[in-house]
């Protein structure tokens, strides 16, 4: 009896399971088409508006203006530079980070600083938006003193911080599933463990790093509060990097949080600003996965 209980009970999860499991999958995809046809219906709502000429080959934002313009470039132009700058900071100190947990750190170092770096990816992105502002900012001023209080170095710099735990968590995952026998191997014909490290152990996880970069580039384009506390609220397609700019997600929090009307062309804006950053992270995504499938080794 006892077995034929447990018998039944195993043959109706096993029926169950995967239809629960089938549903939450199903949540999922239908949670992320709903979003996708609200923002491509309200993008379209937006360019019955304004021509589509307008919003991509013009270089002006204002869109507040007694005569608006919609040029989506200086937005564009504002999130490029944070995230250039972020990439510059974060690649050297996160791939560094790996290398050295992975070719160089004790287990007992590896497990002390691994977790201390995976720590700044717990902090709120609000209080790295206040350090921006209040610490890096001044600090910069009173190297440069022509900065602004808002510009793009500020924030490029604390966007590059908040990033290196995802660079350097996902390359000292790719290194350390290198096989052992490859670095003795090196070793064994003489090589330092540097050596090792930049020429063997690097181009083997190649595919893992560049992976991790990329993800990492995409989260610093859409990254919200830390640019909306420090690089300011004035969109700008030049190159000058002391001035203050705005981003796309940044603009998205201003008229978000009131600054234009509901069903204003300013407030429908906001749905194609979106769709612009959603299409720059699909293309960073697919780039990752490329890189992933492309320089993937197999041991």
């Amino acid at each position: 009896m006892i077995e034929d209980k447990q018998s039944k009970s195993k043959v109706t999860s096993d029926k169950v399971v995967p239809k629960v499991l089938a549903l939450i999958a199903l949540i999922s995809i239908l949670t992320t088409l709903g979003i996708l046809v609200t923002l491509l219906t309200e993008t379209i709502t937006f360019f019955t508006r304004i021509p589509l000429t307008e919003f991509l080959f013009t270089a002006e934002w204002s869109p507040f203006t007694s005569s608006p313009k919609y040029g989506i470039w200086a937005l564009i132009m504002g999130t490029l530079k944070i995230t250039v700058i972020a990439t510059i900071v974060a690649v050297p100190i996160g791939l560094g980070s790996a290398i050295y947990l992975s070719e160089y750190a004790s287990k007992t170092a590896r497990k002390i600083i691994k977790p201390t770096l995976e720590l700044l990816s717990g902090i709120p992105t609000i209080v790295f938006g206040f350090f921006a502002l209040t610490f890096v900012t001044p600090l910069l001023r009173s190297i440069f003193p022509d900065i602004n209080s808002f510009n793009s170095i500020s924030p490029g710099i604390v966007v590059g911080i908040m990033i290196i735990p995802l660079i350097s968590s996902m390359s000292e995952d790719a290194m350390s599933s290198v096989p052992n026998k490859v670095r003795e191997g090196a070793l064994g014909m003489g090589a330092t463990k540097f050596e090792v490290a930049r020429k063997v152990i690097v181009p083997a996880a190649t595919s893992g790093i560049m992976a991790s970069i990329v993800l990492a580039i995409s989260r610093a384009l859409g990254e919200t509060m830390i640019v909306s506390l420090a690089a300011g609220s004035t969109p700008s397609s030049s190159f000058d990097l002391t001035n203050s700019i705005q981003t796309m997600t940044g603009y998205i929090v201003q008229v978000a949080t009131g600054d234009a009307t509901f069903g204003s062309t300013a407030y429908y804006s906001i749905y194609a600003v979106g769709f612009t950053l959603f299409i720059f992270t699909i293309i960073m995504n697919l780039i990752s996965q490329w890189i992933t499938h492309r320089f993937r080794e197999e041991y």
